[in-house]
C-alpha cells in the first residue's frame, strides 16, 4: 500500500510539473535557419538576425562568417538555408548547385562601397583606378610614383576566400577585363579579417589597403578615386554610390539553394522591407531602397 501511494505521490509530481515544463518547449524557438558566408555582411547579418528574432521568437537564426567562398560551398552542397556573398555567384557553382540538383536563387540584400585606405600620415589623397591597378599588381612600388613620399609601399588584402577579394581583383586590379591575367603582387600582405586591414594600415606608413564601408573608421584616411585622370576623384559615401558616381561599389547578396522555404522567405522578405533596409543604412552599408 506504501508503495502505491509513493508512486501516486511521483505522478502527480510530475503532472504538476508538466504545465511548466510544456510553456518552455512551446516558446522555444522551432525554427531554424542557417546563415553562412560573406565577413562583409557577418555584423549587418548578425543585426539583421537579433532585431528579426526579438520579433519572431519561434525562429532562431545561426549566423557564421568565414569568406562568400565558405558560404558559396555550403550552399553548393546543400549545407546552409542561406549564403551571404559579396561577389556575384560564379557560373561554374552554379553548375555544381544544379548537378546536385537545385538552382539557386539570388537576392540583393545591401549595396556597399569599397573604400581605398591609406595611414593618416601619407599625404596622398586621390588615385587613379589605373594607378591603383599599377600599386597593387607591383608595377608602381614607392609612394613617390604617386605623389607621396619616398617610402615602399606595403599592399594589404583580404584573403583568396573573401567576395571582397575576388571583387577587387576583378574590378580594380583586371578594370573589368576578363581578358587580363593581372594578379595581386607576390608581397601582398593577405588578412583574415577587414579589421585586420583597419589596424594594419592605421600602424603602417607604408600601407594602403581596402574595406567595406561599413567597416572603414577615423583610424584611417580614405582616398579619392577617379575612373581617370580626366574623371572627378570621388570620396565612397551613400549618396555617391546611390549616384553611380563611386567607380567602386558594388551589391551584396544571399542565396538560397532553389526557392526558399517559407519561414527562409518570410526572414528575407523582412531584411528587403524599409524595417531591414534601415539597419542598413545604420550599420554603414548602402540600402537597396530610398
Amino acid at each position: 500500500m506504501m508503495k502505491y501511494l509513493l508512486t501516486i505521490s511521483l505522478i502527480l509530481l510530475l503532472a504538476a510539473c508538466g504545465p511548466a515544463g510544456g510553456e518552455e518547449t512551446s516558446s522555444s524557438p522551432s525554427i531554424y535557419i542557417e546563415n553562412k558566408g560573406s565577413d562583409t555582411l557577418v555584423n549587418l547579418a548578425l543585426a539583421w538576425t537579433e532585431r528579426y528574432q526579438s520579433m519572431h521568437p519561434e525562429v532562431r537564426l545561426s549566423v557564421t562568417g568565414g569568406g562568400s567562398g565558405t558560404g558559396i560551398a555550403a550552399l553548393m552542397n546543400n549545407t546552409v538555408d542561406i549564403a551571404n556573398a559579396s561577389r556575384k555567384i560564379k557560373q561554374e557553382e552554379i553548375d555544381m548547385a544544379t548537378s546536385n540538383g537545385f538552382i539557386p536563387i539570388e537576392f540583393i540584400v545591401a549595396r556597399d562601397a569599397i573604400g581605398i585606405i591609406v595611414n593618416h600620415e601619407n599625404p596622398v589623397n586621390q588615385l587613379t583606378m589605373q594607378q591603383l591597378a599599377d600599386i597593387f599588381t607591383g608595377r608602381i612600388d614607392n609612394w613617390a610614383e604617386v605623389g607621396g613620399n619616398d617610402l615602399q609601399i606595403v599592399r594589404v588584402s583580404r584573403e583568396t576566400n573573401s567576395g571582397t577579394h575576388v571583387y577587387f581583383l576583378e574590378v580594380v586590379i583586371r578594370l573589368g577585363s576578363s581578358e587580363s591575367m593581372d594578379i595581386f603582387a607576390r608581397d601582398t600582405l593577405l588578412l583574415p579579417s577587414s579589421e585586420g586591414i583597419i589596424a594594419e594600415v592605421r600602424d603602417n606608413p607604408h600601407a594602403i589597403g581596402y574595406d567595406g564601408l561599413g567597416y572603414i573608421t577615423d583610424e584611417v584616411k580614405v582616398i579619392a578615386i577617379a575612373m581617370d585622370d580626366q574623371s572627378a576623384y570621388i570620396l565612397p559615401s551613400v549618396e555617391t554610390v546611390n549616384e553611380g558616381s563611386y567607380p567602386i561599389a558594388r551589391d551584396l547578396y544571399m542565396y538560397t539553394p532553389g526557392e526558399p522555404p517559407a519561414p527562409v522567405k518570410d526572414y528575407i522578405t523582412w531584411i528587403l522591407s524599409p524595417a531591414g533596409q534601415e539597419l542598413v543604412r545604420e550599420l554603414g552599408f548602402v540600402p537597396i531602397t530610398p
